[in-house]
């Protein structure tokens, strides 16, 4: 009797230590992030904030930036799969491409990604991957983007769009953007740079044959925010941007989304995932429901806009 006390007891204490061991255990997080940028930074904020809520010092992070530069993402990715990581975050799309090429086990959550479809070559897409991949998109309305151009800018004729040639999510807005205008009587040309080396040529020449630009959200655009704003600045062509922090920079107007509440909302995601009450595979992407437009007050007194009710000034 008393060894079989001493037995159960002996269960009893190592199915406790087994609970502790287990309700302590550790998760890691690897973070892969395009560039520094404040609406990127922004995002991955959010989205750890929202895991320290849920799990408080048992989540760990690895942050890593890709200065810009896929191929670093690539090396980044590579080694969040070597340390076996129990999910990534790829902020923006070059970071998502290299998280989804570098494995196809560990749950993965885009962020700052326009359109998965595009960014993951998926035809027809709708909203789930059916692969280790689910997310947030920060996509505002581009039929409303593009009808901003139409309502501050009545006189504008010819319209530039001004993207990196290698961020696929960027083309999916600005032809999206160039057929919405077509289709009300304006001339939208294509002005596509390859990387913030010919930003400054590309820029000024879609300046001297436009009368506005519009610039999606676009990461090579968004570091090179200054160096596009002295050269619009300097031309007196007006910008609508596809996001907040761009417009700062160069832009009259913009209908943006809250970057750290879309972080926020795939930390999430994120933590249904390793708690195992939701499968990356199934769950549809997300989006930001409340966008909101936003002005340059400063630009718009230099062309002398009137901007209508309902526009936020920006910060």
């Amino acid at each position: 009797m008393k060894k079989l006390l001493v037995i159960l007891l002996s269960a009893v204490l190592m199915l406790t230590m087994s609970g502790c061991q287990e309700k302590e255990k550790t998760l890691t997080i690897g973070i892969c992030q395009i560039a520094q940028h404040p609406a990127l930074d922004a995002a991955s904020e959010g989205f750890m904030k929202a895991l320290k809520e849920e799990f408080g010092d048992q989540v760990t992070f690895l942050l890593e930036n890709g200065s810009g530069d896929p191929a670093t993402c690539s090396i980044i990715c590579n080694n969040f799969v070597a340390d076996n990581v129990d999910l990534i975050l790829a902020n923006a799309t070059p970071a998502l491409q290299a998280a989804a090429s570098a494995t196809s086990s560990i749950p993965i959550l885009g962020t700052s990604v326009s359109d998965f479809g595009s960014a993951l070559n998926i035809p027809d897409f709708k909203d789930v991957t059916g692969r280790n991949i689910s997310g947030t998109s920060d996509l505002a309305p581009l039929d409303k983007q593009a009808q901003m151009i139409i309502d501050l800018l009545p006189q504008a004729k010819t319209v530039g769009l001004l993207f990196c040639s290698g961020e696929a999510n960027s083309l999916f807005q600005v032809e999206a953007v160039k057929e919405y205008l077509e289709s009300h009587g304006l001339t939208a040309k294509l002005f596509s740079f390859s990387s913030s080396a010919d930003v400054s040529l590309v820029t000024s020449q879609a300046c001297d044959e436009c009368d506005a630009l519009y610039i999606p959200t676009d990461n090579t655009a968004a570091t090179c925010a200054e160096l596009i704003g002295g050269i619009v600045l300097n031309t007196n062509t007006p910008v609508i941007a596809g996001e907040e922090a761009l417009c700062k920079a160069c832009g009259l107007a913009t209908l943006t989304i809250d970057y750290y509440a879309l972080g926020f909302q795939t930390g999430k995601m994120a933590a249904a995932i390793l708690r195992g009450e939701a499968s990356v595979s199934d769950m549809p992407i997300q989006f930001f429901d409340n966008p909101v437009f936003k002005f340059n007050k400063q630009l718009c007194e230099k062309f002398n806009i009137t901007v209508p009710d309902g526009y936020v000034a920006l910060d």
